[in-house]
């Protein structure tokens, strides 16, 4: 796979056949529920790319489209190394706003699905790796385990000096943010000076740290990617969920599996630029459509 070496979020319109490969005639993907059972009933290795679908059903803001703004700005103009560069103030005071935001919001029946599917299927043997795109910490508050966070977490923080990260959930991240961060148009930028942002708490160093999360144009970290690919290759049944597939390079992972044959199914409110790859698609909510998809099924053995 050649994710590693492409950065983060460059948006297409899409998806790459290949250079110089024929496009294939391709059949609707399959709806029925009882025939992904029975690949689901077999599957040992299920990957589950989710994306910002999955959370919206929370209530969490995409921070896409036409309606996603925070004051005047959408995220790819605060959520770049140039824009912290330029206002750390400002930028900390959007990312305040998200943590606070989703300590308030809890997981949907989808999230909850996936955990239960993945401890259930532990016990016989079989594993459930959640790759995602959102950087909620959802999956993680519902039960998950096996999370690999492809463009990080809101809840860790990076230092600018000496690169630690940590985990970071405190509210405030620090007292001048306090009450910052409101989402009116109308509200002034705080103009919290530098150093009384978020500080690195190593020992001796105070460096000002960011969000842990990728940012437009960054590319994302060489050891998760690494993992993920690894996850892919072993995966027989793979799921897609929430994702609009435009996001590179997740939009990649799921066509390559079914490039290779393996079943994977597609559980999202539209069609995506992927979806006629793909050998199943339920359309819908997810917190509807995935519960129904992962419980127990009929053949398999509880120890």
């Amino acid at each position: 796979m050649l994710v590693s070496r492409l950065t983060c979020r460059a948006l297409t319109s899409h998806l790459c056949t290949g250079r110089g490969q024929p496009r294939l005639e391709m059949t609707r993907p399959s709806s029925n529920l009882a025939e992904f059972r029975k690949a689901f009933a077999k599957a040992q290795h299920i990957a589950i790319i989710t994306g910002a679908g999955v959370s919206a059903e929370s209530g969490v803001p995409t921070f896409r489209g036409a309606g996603g703004y925070w004051r005047k700005w959408q995220a790819q103009d605060l959520a770049t190394p140039t824009a912290f560069s330029r206002s750390p103030s400002l930028v900390w005071e959007f990312y305040h706003y998200r943590r606070e935001l989703m300590m308030t919001k809890e997981p949907n029946p989808a999230h909850i699905a996936i955990a239960e599917c993945e401890a259930r299927l532990a016990k016989q043997g079989r594993s459930v790796v959640v790759i995602t795109q959102n950087i909620d910490e959802l999956h993680r508050r519902a039960g998950s385990k096996h999370v690999l966070e492809i463009h990080g977490s809101l809840f860790k923080t990076r230092c600018t000096i000496c690169g630690n990260i940590a985990a970071n959930h405190k509210s405030p991240i620090c007292p001048a943010l306090e009450g910052k961060g409101a989402p009116d148009p109308k509200a002034k930028d705080a103009g919290i000076p530098v150093e009384q942002l978020p500080r690195c708490e190593v020992r001796g160093c105070n460096g000002l740290l960011r969000p842990h999360v990728v940012w437009f144009g960054e590319t994302l970290d060489s050891d998760i990617l690494t993992a993920v690919e690894q996850e892919l290759d072993m995966c027989d049944l793979c799921l897609v969920v929430g994702t609009s597939s435009i996001v590179y390079p997740a939009a990649m992972f799921a066509p390559q599996v079914a490039a290779r044959g393996v079943p994977v199914a597609e559980f999202n409110m539209e069609d995506t630029p992927a979806t006629m790859r793909f050998r199943f698609h339920f359309e819908g909510p997810c917190g509807s459509t995935l519960p129904p998809a992962l419980e127990r099924h009929e053949t398999e053995t509880i120890n």
